[in-house]
């Protein structure tokens, strides 16, 4: 049959990245506590496009995926992107894993336990050379310094959003991540909180008032600190209470040569 996607472009503009994006497929993880957690990611897998080809081959992502039973390991990243370098006669090929990640987590003080959802993020590119970058979005709650400071009665808080991206030597766990980011909030989230949790947390918030700057200076202080990362990208995302505005901050640091 007619190969329409292999037919020459007049144009003669290459495109960057071209491929299949919001693709649902199971995934299985490391898990710190439980050595591998199963879960349904989304993907997005692409590669360039030189000027003289019209398309690629869309059905060879998927063709790729299923070669590996339905299932998808993380450590087959590497593969996966040598695989579709090679089928789609690319020079660079990526290839961004998101998924839900869960962490059994106990209240401060009634030890009621419960899941805690996190979002997990491996994004791989192959090119001349390979780059891999770790990532967590983290839930927390912030407590504004400024309010706690002008009110007689309480401060105002928000749900907040701590979002980590890493590149690393050697091995780093998304656990590990996410209780940097945690413990630079007012305060950790919790799925189930009886009434004296609450009262716990509510306390801890309000002794512990923190800006995004602070947020984003504290994750730092922590990553710098630890030799195994050689970049990263810390972001905090506070969806404000008392305005029709979100408050944000970000640092991006390189430490030196990319593992």
């Amino acid at each position: 049959m007619k190969d329409i996607q292999n037919q020459p472009d007049p144009r003669r503009i290459p495109i960057d990245r071209v491929g299949v994006k919001n693709l649902r497929y199971p995934v299985s993880v490391l898990d710190r506590t439980n050595g591998i957690q199963h879960t349904i990611a989304s993907l997005r897998m692409t590669v360039n496009l030189p000027h003289n080809f019209r398309g690629t081959h869309m059905s060879r992502f998927i063709e790729i995926l299923n070669a590996h039973h339905r299932e998808l390991h993380i450590d087959k990243i590497g593969d996966i992107l040598r695989s579709m370098k090679t089928r789609l006669e690319a020079e660079e090929a990526h290839l961004e894993i998101v998924f839900p990640y869960f962490m059994e987590k106990k209240a401060p003080v009634s030890g009621a336990v419960s899941l805690m959802e996190y979002t997990g993020l491996f994004s791989g590119t192959l090119g001349e050379t390979e780059d891999f970058i770790l990532g967590v979005d983290v839930p927390v709650t912030t407590l504004c310094p400024c309010s706690k400071e002008l009110s007689d009665d309480g401060a105002h808080n928000q749900r907040s959003l701590v979002r980590i991206r890493v590149r690393y030597r050697g091995f780093v766990w998304m656990e590990e991540l996410i209780e940097i980011a945690e413990s630079a909030a007012s305060s950790p989230l919790f799925a189930l909180l009886k009434r004296e949790d609450e009262k716990s947390v509510t306390e801890r918030a309000y002794q512990n008032p923190k800006f995004v700057e602070d947020i984003v200076r504290d994750v730092s202080s922590r990553l710098n600190a630890d030799e195994r990362i050689a970049w990263y990208l810390v972001e905090s995302e506070n969806m404000e209470s008392i305005h029709n505005h979100d408050a944000y901050a970000a640092i991006e640091q390189d430490k030196g040569r990319h593992p």
